[in-house]
């Protein structure tokens, strides 16, 4: 599902009216009918409810004004309250208001901070407010009468449903400046908008659902500028292999992972563990000799291999031996330690190495420097999964920089040194070679806990020795680690969530996806976001 800015989505609306034919007020009225469905589904009946309805001059006013009449088909008992006058209102937005009065419909003008003064304690006896102040046009801070609604708003104790975003939010920026509104629904209108995406301006949008509009898929699908998709269930499950019934343990991968050091096995084996439950035929572990007894008595499902060691670490000879290994996916650096030895053996394993590689943690330290040595190429595809502070190093950036600039980041680097990306963190980033972003909505904090990184390396091999397509193997391997986490932190909370918890979900979380209704999801993507 394509995330869009603000210009985008003039694109889309101008190309819908003038080249497609569909009159603004069609998509209007579509709009506001979208809307009461949508709070129909998140509230219940909404027969009987107070409704105050906050609307603006512009068309997201009129989106507020169709709405507040479809409520009223609802049994809602509606107020809407108009920062401006009917006069000043112009075209779609003002039919709508008109109509609403011929409708007897309780239509407010609040022109100025006193008249507002004198219906402001009206909002905290609403069941719930609707806002239709602002859109996709706002470049905040919003000051005078719009700040002091906002405030008031947010005050109310009320349930809030923000059309198309909060307002006060910027459609093109996830920085919030000044007052906006905190929604706990957000029904955004034909598409999601970065600030509905990412942090900190995602906290604002409560839960989000997609409405549909009449604004055709195709026209946002083929809206010029940047492109960013928002993986969904239906995206990613697309992508699932089947499983031939005539299948052995080769048809679904080999990989090796080189992991671990003295003190660091258990990285090795959640990689490796992980890899087994997405789907892994034969699993690997090449480890120094010293930790080869820890790590094979931690899991007899996958094999081990020891590599030249020295006091602990790999050692000298460790590529060969690992370049000998019958692999369809090397996965590098869990646990390895940081050292000249495990640097080397990183860099030759690079230099190389003709299966695709994903490296990860340590693996990813060995190569702060060493850029030329970190590239992928056409006939040997390169994951990495960088959290910020690695994605930082690799960079010489600072996290606060990266974490600001999380898309552009992933996308320069995997750009100019033609790998795949995966920033990891809340809302994963992942980036290829092309300039393609996709950002993965499911996870929670409770997967901030050491282990879970090397969870998703394992993930990752597994799904790329499966698919054979990168792009495809990211979207499952981000989407489903962090469908993994949701259904651990459902069962056991997010503070007591560990990375072992993670590998025993990814088998319910693969049949989430695979479910029989699939297919019918593929037909009708819009709905809510899966977080």
């Amino acid at each position: 599902m394509r995330v869009v800015s603000a210009a985008q989505m003039r694109e889309a609306d101008r190309f819908t009216i003038e080249e497609l034919g569909i009159p603004s007020i069609v998509l209007m009225e579509h709009a506001g009918r979208a809307v009461v469905a949508a709070m129909a589904a998140h509230f219940g009946d909404l027969d009987g409810l107070q409704v105050a309805v906050l609307c603006g001059r512009g068309n997201n006013g009129g989106d507020g004004f169709v709405a507040a009449r479809h409520l009223t088909q609802q049994g809602a008992d509606v107020t809407v309250y108009l920062l401006e006058t009917v006069d000043g209102l112009r075209g779609d937005p003002a039919i709508n208001a008109r109509i609403l009065q011929r409708l007897s419909v309780p239509l407010l003008s609040v022109e100025d901070e006193t008249a507002w003064r004198a219906q402001a304690p009206d909002l905290a006896t609403a069941d719930l407010i609707l806002d239709a102040l602002f859109g996709t046009g706002l470049r905040p801070p919003l000051t005078g009468l719009a700040a002091v609604v906002i405030q008031d708003v947010n005050m109310a104790g009320v349930p809030v449903v923000s059309i198309d975003l909060p307002s006060g939010l910027s459609s093109d920026d996830a920085q919030v400046e000044g007052d906006a509104i905190e929604a706990t629904l957000t029904v955004t209108l034909a598409a999601p908008k970065v600030s509905l995406v990412f942090p900190p301006a995602d906290a604002y949008a409560g839960e989000i659902m997609v409405a549909d509009i009449g604004i055709p898929r195709s026209v946002i699908e083929h809206l010029e500028g940047s492109r960013i998709q928002l993986l969904t269930a239906s995206d990613v499950a697309r992508h699932l292999p089947e499983r031939p019934i005539e299948a052995h343990k080769g048809t679904f991968g080999r990989i090796t992972i080189v992991a671990g050091s003295i003190g660091k096995t258990g990285a090795a084996h959640l990689s490796a563990m992980a890899a087994l439950r997405s789907g892994a035929g034969l699993v690997t572990v090449a480890t120094p000799r010293a930790c080869v007894a820890t790590v094979a008595a931690m899991g007899p499902e996958y094999m081990t291999v020891p590599l030249p060691d020295a006091d602990g670490v790999v050692g000298v000879g460790a590529a060969d031996a690992v370049l000998a290994l019958d692999a369809d996916v090397f996965a590098i650096g869990p646990g390895l330690g940081v050292g000249r030895e495990q640097s080397a053996l990183v860099r030759e394993l690079l230099d190389r190495a003709t299966k695709p590689l994903v490296i990860d943690a340590d693996g990813l330290n060995a190569c702060v420097g060493q850029l030329d040595a970190l590239k992928g190429r056409d006939d040997r595809p390169v994951i990495i999964t960088p959290h910020p502070g690695e994605m930082a190093r690799l960079t010489s950036r600072d996290i606060a920089d990266v974490q600001r600039n999380r898309v552009d980041v992933a996308r320069d680097f995997a750009v100019a040194q033609q790998m795949y990306v995966i920033l990891k963190g809340h809302r994963t980033v992942v980036a290829t070679p092309q300039g393609a972003v996709f950002v993965n909505p499911t996870g929670n904090p409770g997967m901030a806990t050491g282990g879970t990184g090397d969870v998703l390396t394992g993930i990752v091999a597994a799904w790329l020795a499966q698919v054979h397509r990168p792009e495809a193997a990211c979207a499952l391997a981000v989407f489903l680690h962090g469908t993994a986490g949701d259904l651990a932190a459902a069962a056991r909370g997010e503070v007591a969530l560990i990375a072992r918890d993670l590998i025993q979900y990814l088998g319910e979380a693969v049949q989430m996806l695979a479910e029989p209704d699939g297919d019918e999801r593929d037909e009708d993507e819009d709905g809510e976001l899966e977080e």
